[in-house]
Formats: C-alpha cells, sequence, structure tokens
C-alpha cells in the first residue's frame, strides 16, 4: 500500500464519517471510527472488512512513509508517533504501536483551524490566564478529553493580543499557528529536539515570553519547568491527572521525598492556575459536552500545597469556597451542567467526585422546581400499563 493508497482510503473514511474523532486500525477487525465517543466499523470494502497483520503493518508503513527516524523509534520503543495531513480534508495526530505480533494505529483527528475560547466554551478563567505575564498553567485530564484543544485556545489568545516571542514544544506539532500580534516559532519533538527536557533546556536561549511544553512526563521535564517558571517565563502544559488535586499530589510524588519541601515551596511560587477537564455525553445522546475544574494559586491554595491536606483543609473544600476567585469543583461544574439541561442526572453522579453532595445538591434544585418526591412517583405510574383485572 503507497501514502496515495491510504490517503484515498482515508478520504472513502471521512466521507463516510464526517465527524470521526479517532480512527482505529488493529487486526481482527474493520477499519473503526469514533464518532462521539462510540466506536463503529466502517464499511470501506470487502478487502477491508476485516484487517489482517499484513494490511495493517501496510498502512503504518504507509504512515510513516519511509521515515528512518519514525522505523529507528518504533523498533527501539515499540511505538511512535508522528502526524498525517490528508490534504485539503484533515489532520491527525497518529500513534502506531506493535502488539501481538504486529502493528496497530489510532489517528485523532485535529481540527484544521485553531478553536477560539468562545468555540470550545472555556471558563472566564482562561481570559484570566491569558493575562499572565509568568509562572505554570497547567491543563490535565485523560486522554481525548481537550487539553491541547484548550492549550491552542489560550495560546491563540496571547498570540493575538500580546507582541510576545512564543516557543512549542510538541509532539507532534497539533495547531499551526501563524504570527499575529505575537511571534510563534513551532517545535516538533524528534524532528527538531529530542527529549522535552533538552528542548525546554534549549528555550532558555531562544529568548522567549511563552513556552507550551505538550506534555511534563517526567521529573527532570518538570523541573526545568518550574525553573522557567520562576525567571521570568510563562510556562504551558498538560499533565494526565483527573482533577486539580490530584495534580498537585503527581508533580510532588515526581521527585525523592528528601525533595518534598523544596519542591512544595517551588511549585507554591511558581504555579498560577490549574485547569482540569472532561467531557460528558450530551443528554439529547448527541456530541458531548467539556466539564472543567478550576484552581487558582491563591494564599488558601498556597498553604495546602506548602503544607499538605488534612481531613478539614482539602483542595476540593478551597475550591468549592472558591467562586468568587474564579475556581470551582467538578461537581459544581456538574451541577451546572444539569440545571442548564446539558447532561442527565445520571450522567452527573457518576461523574461525581463527592456523589452525596452533588445529589443533594440536585435534589435541593427539584425541590425549588417544584419537582416534589410525590409527583415523581406519580409521573412514574402514568408510565406504567395499567393492572389487569
Amino acid at each position: 500500500m503507497t501514502r496515495q493508497d491510504f490517503d484515498a482510503l482515508m478520504a472513502r473514511l471521512v466521507a463516510v464519517q464526517p465527524k470521526v474523532s479517532d480512527v482505529i486500525i488493529t487486526s481482527g477487525r474493520a477499519v473503526q471510527a469514533e464518532v462521539d465517543g462510540a466506536l463503529a466499523d466502517v464499511d470501506l470494502g470487502p478487502e477491508f472488512a476485516r484487517l489482517t497483520p499484513a494490511q495493517t503493518k501496510l498502512m503504518a508503513a504507509a504512515l510513516m512513509d519511509n521515515s528512518a527516524r519514525l522505523i529507528k523509534t518504533l523498533g527501539a520503543k515499540g511505538s511512535c508517533d508522528l502526524s498525517y495531513a490528508l490534504p485539503g480534508k484533515a489532520r491527525f495526530r497518529v500513534n502506531i504501536f506493535s502488539q501481538r505480533g504486529t502493528l496497530a494505529a489510532i489517528l485523532r483527528r485535529l481540527p484544521t483551524g485553531i478553536p477560539t475560547m468562545e468555540d470550545l466554551g472555556l471558563p472566564e478563567a482562561f481570559r484570566e490566564m491569558a493575562k499572565e505575564k509568568y509562572g505554570l498553567i497547567l491543563v490535565t485530564g485523560g486522554t481525548g478529553s481537550g487539553k491541547s484543544n484548550s492549550l491552542a485556545a489560550l495560546v491563540d489568545a496571547i498570540n493575538t493580543n500580546q507582541a510576545v516571542h512564543i516557543i512549542t514544544l510538541e509532539d507532534p506539532v497539533e495547531f499551526t499557528h501563524r504570527h499575529k500580534k505575537g511571534t510563534v516559532n513551532q517545535r516538533e519533538l524528534g524532528v527538531d529536539f529530542d527529549t522535552f527536557a533538552s528542548g525546554l533546556r534549549a528555550a532558555f536561549r531562544q529568548a522567549p515570553k511563552v513556552i507550551l511544553v505538550g506534555e511534563i512526563r517526567d521529573r527532570e521535564t518538570m523541573e526545568i519547568a518550574l525553573q522557567a517558571a520562576a525567571t521570568g517565563h510563562l510556562v504551558l502544559s498538560t499533565l494526565h491527572t483527573t482533577d486539580c488535586g490530584q495534580t498537585i499530589n503527581r508533580i510532588i510524588g515526581l521527585f525523592d521525598p528528601s525533595e518534598e519541601r523544596l519542591i512544595r515551596m517551588r511549585l507554591a511560587e511558581s504555579l498560577k492556575w490549574v485547569v482540569s477537564q472532561r467531557l460528558l455525553p450530551k443528554a439529547e445522546g448527541h456530541g458531548r459536552v467539556a466539564a472543567f475544574e478550576v484552581m487558582r494559586n491563591t494564599l488558601r491554595v498556597k498553604e495546602l500545597i506548602l503544607g499538605g491536606e488534612t481531613l478539614d483543609k482539602t483542595y476540593y473544600g478551597v475550591l468549592e469556597e472558591g467562586g468568587p476567585h474564579g475556581m470551582n469543583t467538578f461537581d459544581q461544574c456538574f451541577f451546572q451542567l444539569f440545571q442548564k439541561g446539558l447532561v442527565t442526572e445520571e450522567t452527573a453522579t457518576l461523574s461525581a467526585s463527592d456523589r452525596s453532595k452533588l445529589v443533594q445538591m440536585i435534589d435541593k434544585l427539584k425541590t425549588d422546581r417544584g419537582e416534589t418526591a410525590d409527583e415523581l412517583i406519580l409521573e412514574g405510574l402514568e408510565d406504567e400499563p395499567p393492572a389487569k383485572g
């Protein structure tokens, strides 16, 4: 299979599934497309109804396009990352990996344009982040939660409004930023630098005001990021953590116990914001809606970073009471989404950090709306068939 053959195959897939977010290529199944969080087989013809190991290897080879670097990385590490463009139709971030003696590939679709904060429905906190001059800002969440989109919108806002030099370190480059009021230089892992740590270290000599690090994966990268944030740079990055409190604990856990006190002090001084995000299925069953937990480094948050959580002092509690500072918990966001009819009660409660607290909030809302328990019971009886006899 040539690269042109693969392009033709992907063009057919995008035509059949125009809203595809991910493409799964693995042996033993048809090519699959993920749409709104659900996988479905794509009919690309009888020859692709059940992929063979030989077919998946040929597709992987077409994606790598004879790149010696990618082939070497795949052989040494068992996986490699690259970007793939379907001319005039779509762009994808690709991970090729070995499994059970053959190759598989995951293609994540990237937006063709840079989303704005309004497009993504980002909370007001992001507009405050775009005004920061130095420090560390982290956007966290699981794979596919929209972290890259949020950071792209943040970089674009800075690029639009500030005459500053912005350096991005990415794996691979996902959004192509053009120069606006700011100047943006984008570097790709494996092409322009070898590790995030080395790329970040080199950035000190490239006179940026803003540095985007695609992902902080290890202690060395985190250490350099904190150093950059403490020396007048605004550092933006991501972590794979589920909420704001876990993010702080994960950072501290990257370091040896003997360094804990020092790292807590450095983090308390450098951290500006943490935003965790998740995507939830919409109530009507079509599409997904973003939920955000927001933490700002206020005095109370700084005290928690320095001293750690206790039974009566937790990140959750500080965020819950931090509305005046632009903070909120996931549960408060879930409640607002339910209140607006964007998610169901089941979706909200299943996603909750403190389920009992969220249930109380929802029950109070129902009471305020006049949805008493008796009315709900009567509604349920109306749906039941009449008794026989």
